[in-house]
C-alpha cells in the first residue's frame, strides 16, 4: 500500500492448522478462523462520558471508494467504514471479519462462511455482495489502481479480465448461497485469507453503487458495513464518522464520534496535538523534533517497527533511468547511513532490500556492496555513469518528485545533496505536488524519479515484491524482468515449501539489486503521539491497521 507454501493441504490438516492459529505457510500467530470477532482491549480507568476522538489521518483522501484508492490515508478511513472477509485484531493478527470461518482442502478453492451482518442501511451483507465487489476491482471499467491485487492472489481469470480478454463475470468467485462465498484460484496460495484483509477487497453495496454511481461515497449516500458511518466530509478540512448502530459488533464499540483531519505538515500535526486539538497524531512525526519529543512526551510517543519501505523509484521508461547502469550508480552512491541516521533519525533501519526484514517468511538478502567503503561505492558509481556517457563533461540532470510534506522535502534535499557531494556532475531539480496530484503523476509516469513508500497489504514478502512484477498496477517505475517474474511465479508452485519460497524471495531481491528500479532507503518505524486518555491503542501491529472500534476515551 502506497504512503505506503506447502504441498497441497488436506482439509483436516488445514482446519487443524487454523484451529491452532497458524497460517498454512507456517507464518506467525493468527486467531482461529472460526473464532470470535475481535474484542476491544480491556481498559483501565473510568470511561469519559463523552466518547469522541480527533485523529490526524495525514492527507486529504483521493476517494472513499475502496476500489479506486491505493494509499495509506485512504485505508485509514475506509478501515472504519468497511469490513472485508477477514480483518485484524489490535496486534495485527488476521481474524474473522464478515466471514466467521473459512476452509480449503488444497489452498486453491477457498470457502468463506459469512456471519449474520447488515449494511448501515439495514440490507443484509451477502456472499453476492462480495462476488460483485471482487469483480468490480478487476473490471477495467473501474480503473482500480489495485486491479492487479486479485491477479497476484491468483484468483482464476483475474489477469485475463484485467487484460480485456475475459468478462468480469468469469472471475473465480461464486456465491453458493447468501452466506457462502467460494473463491477459486489458479495456483495454491496458502496465505490467501491474510490477503482478504486489504482495503481493495472490502465490499461495497451493489444496489447503492449501481443507483448512485460515483456519488455513492458522499455523506448521506455512503453505505458501509463497518463500525462507523460517514457523517460529514469537508474537503481539506475534516471527515466526521459516527457510530453505525447496524454494525454486527456495535455492542463492543465505545467511541461514538471520530473526526479525521488531513494535516500533511508534521510540525503542524505536533503543534495541534500539543494544543489539545488532536488526540492521536499521524505516524510521520517531524524528524527535527523527534529527540525532543521523546524527552518531552514520554509514554505519549508510541514507536514500533512497521512493515513499510521508503525508496526513490526510477521511471525505467524515460531517460536517464531507462539505463540500468544509471539506476545502479545512483543506488550505490546514496549515503543511506547519513540520510537515515542523521537526517531522518527516528529509529528507522537502513534498507538494503525492498522487503522489511521483520516480514514473516523473509530470508534477508545482503548485497555485496553493503560491506564496501563509501569510497568503493562512489568509485563504482562513477565507473557505471562513465559507461552510460555521463561525467564532468556531460552532467546527469533529472527531476525528483515528492508529495508535499516537510519530512519528504528534508529527505529529498538531503539525498540530492549527498548525490551531488558524491558524484559532482549531478544536477537534481526537486518538485513537490499535493497527494492526489502526486499519485496521478506516478501512475501516469509523469516523473523521472519519485519518492515512494510501500506498506504491507498483508504480512508476507509477496506483498512487497509483487508490486514490481511486469504489468502490476502498482509498478509505477514500469520495471520489467522475466527472471524476476519467473522467481515469484515459482513461489506458488504446489510443491514449493515455505523454506524454498523464502529462498526464491531472496533470489528475487538479488535480481532487484542488479537492476535497481528503485533505490531503497529505509524501513519505517511507526511513531505517533497518543493522548494518555486514549485507551486501547496497540504498538504490536506491524502494519499499523489501527481501528477506532478498539479505542475508548478515559476520564481526564
Amino acid at each position: 500500500m502506497s504512503t505506503s507454501g506447502k504441498h497441497p493441504v488436506k482439509t483436516s490438516a488445514l482446519l487443524l492448522a487454523l484451529a491452532f492459529g497458524l497460517t498454512a505457510c507456517g507464518g506467525g500467530d493468527k486467531a482461529p478462523a472460526g473464532g470470535n470477532e475481535a474484542k476491544p482491549t480491556a481498559q483501565a480507568g473510568e470511561l469519559a462520558e463523552k466518547q469522541e476522538i480527533v485523529i490526524n489521518n495525514g492527507a486529504e483522501p483521493e476517494s472513499l471508494d475502496p476500489h479506486k484508492v491505493s494509499g495509506v490515508p485512504e485505508s485509514g478511513i475506509l478501515r472504519q467504514l468497511l469490513v472485508g472477509l477477514t480483518t485484524t485484531d489490535a496486534d495485527g493478527n488476521t481474524i474473522p471479519g464478515m466471514a466467521e470461518k473459512w476452509e480449503s482442502a488444497d489452498n486453491k478453492t477457498w470457502t468463506f462462511h459469512l456471519r449474520d451482518a447488515k449494511w448501515s442501511n439495514g440490507d443484509p451483507v451477502t456472499a453476492e455482495d462480495f462476488a460483485y465487489s471482487l469483480r468490480r476491482v478487476t473490471d477495467p471499467a473501474t480503473a482500480s489502481p489495485y486491479a492487479s491485487y486479485l491477479a497476484d492472489a491468483k484468483v482464476a481469470n483475474a489477469q485475463a479480465i484485467i487484460d480485456g480478454k475475459a468478462k468480469p463475470d468469469t472471475l473465480g468467485v461464486k456465491a453458493i448461497d447468501p452466506k457462502t462465498l467460494e473463491i477459486t484460484l489458479s495456483e495454491p496460495v496458502p496465505y490467501f485469507p491474510d490477503m482478504m484483509v486489504h482495503t481493495s477487497v472490502k465490499p461495497v453495496n451493489p444496489k447503492v453503487v449501481q443507483e448512485l454511481g460515483d456519488k455513492w461515497t458522499a455523506p448521506g449516500n455512503f453505505v458501509g458495513n463497518g463500525a462507523y458511518n460517514l457523517k460529514e466530509w469537508a474537503v481539506n478540512s475534516q471527515i466526521v464518522l459516527e457510530r453505525n448502530k447496524n454494525y454486527y459488533d456495535d455492542a463492543h464499540t465505545t467511541i461514538n464520534k471520530a473526526t479525521l483531519l488531513p494535516i500533511s505538515s508534521p510540525p503542524t500535526d505536533v503543534a495541534r496535538y500539543k494544543a489539545g486539538e488532536v488526540d492521536m497524531s499521524y505516524t510521520d512525526l517531524p524528524s527535527e523534533q523527534f529527540q525532543s519529543l521523546k524527552q518531552e512526551m514520554g509514554d505519549q510517543l508510541k514507536v514500533a517497527p512497521m512493515l513499510c519501505t521508503y525508496y526513490y523509484e526510477m521511471n525505467t521508461t524515460k531517460a536517464p533511468f531507462d539505463n540500468p547502469k544509471v539506476r545502479r550508480a545512483l543506488a550505490l552512491a546514496l549515503d543511506r547511513d547519513t540520510l537515515v541516521n542523521k537526517v531522518i533519525g527516528r529509529g528507522e533501519t537502513v534498507a538494503y532490500q525492498y522487503t522489511p526484514n521483520a516480514t514473516q517468511g523473509d530470508k534477508p538478502f545482503e548485497p555485496e556492496w553493503k560491506s564496501w567503503s563509501k569510497e568503493q561505492r562512489i568509485a563504482e558509481a562513477k565507473k557505471l555513469l562513465a559507461e552510460a556517457g555521463y561525467g564532468d563533461g556531460k552532467p546527469l540532470n533529472f527531476e525528483l518528485l515528492y508529495n508535499t510534506n516537510e519530512n519528504h522535502k528534508n529527505a529529498a534535499v538531503a539525498a540530492s545533496s549527498l548525490w551531488k557531494e558524491a558524484l559532482g556532475f549531478v544536477n537534481i531539480t526537486l518538485t513537490n505536488q499535493e497527494w492526489k496530484t502526486y499519485l496521478d503523476s506516478r501512475r501516469t509516469q509523469k516523473f523521472q524519479m519519485a519518492r515512494g513508500g510501500w506498506c504491507a497489504d498483508y504480512n508476507e514478502p509477496s506483498s512487497f515484491l509483487n508490486t514490481l512484477k511486469s504489468g502490476n498496477s502498482n509498478n509505477h517505475a514500469k520495471y520489467t524482468s522475466a527472471q524476476f517474474d519467473s522467481l515469484l511465479d515459482k513461489t506458488l508452485h504446489p510443491d514449493t515449501t515455505p523454506e524454498q519460497r523464502a529462498d526464491l524471495y531472496q533470489q528475487a531481491e538479488a535480481v532487484l539489486d542488479v537492476d535497481q528500479p528503485q533505490a531503497n532507503v529505509y524501513h519505517y518505524v511507526s511513531a505517533r503521539l497518543v493522548k494518555p486518555y486514549v485507551a486501547g491503542y496497540s504498538v504490536k501491529d506491524p502494519m499499523d491497521n489501527w481501528q477506532i472500534k478498539n479505542l475508548s476515551v478515559l476520564k481526564h
